[in-house]
């Protein structure tokens, strides 16, 4: 009697075993079903202020991250602060977990040519995404901040030495 019982809780636990591995499994190659979760994305969620230096001026935005399409992405909606915005931006950060790189669907106010995917891979408390353009990559580090608990973006276009040239850094903080 003892040795049945011990053989079925055995049987339990391998079949528990099993279930876990595969759910596990199941979360790391993502798809329907799954929730992206990321302790280090999820600081940037809600709104923000940013402070844009670029050629030169400061010019003051809004920033809105939260989680949408099943918690597959982070989407950010950036929007300059003028009564007739200069700027504008819609960004969706995501996670591919069998090529273990973040990606950023980035679509903004310059117009189809110009959006594009960029992936990346954090290191320590940044990201750096890179977009492919026809004359060149374009990068754009996402920098978190543990001390003043904000971002900083810094977008680097590459200059034709070959050699990254700062086209905006924007602080990025609550409001």
């Amino acid at each position: 009697m003892r040795s049945k019982l011990l053989r079925g809780m055995m049987v339990a636990m391998c079949c528990a075993a099993v279930a876990a591995l595969a759910a596990g499994a199941e979360e790391a190659a993502g798809g329907p079903g799954t929730v992206f979760k990321d302790d280090f994305i999820e600081k940037l969620a809600g709104d923000w202020g940013i402070s844009r230096s670029h050629d030169g001026g400061i010019t003051l935005h809004s920033l809105h991250a939260e989680w949408v399409l099943g918690h597959q992405f982070l989407r950010l909606t950036m929007r300059h602060m003028a009564d007739r915005p200069e700027y504008e931006a819609i960004v969706m950060i995501g996670f591919d977990p069998a090529e273990k790189n973040y990606i950023a669907v980035w679509c903004d106010s310059f117009g189809g040519k110009f959006a594009a995917i960029g992936t990346g891979r954090r290191s320590g408390n940044s990201i750096e995404f890179t977009f492919q353009y026809p004359d060149g990559p374009f990068y754009n580090t996402f920098t978190w901040d543990p001390e003043s608990r904000g971002w900083t973006f810094r977008g680097e276009a590459v200059g034709k030495d070959g050699k990254r040239v700062l086209f905006a850094e924007d602080t990025v903080r609550r409001p």
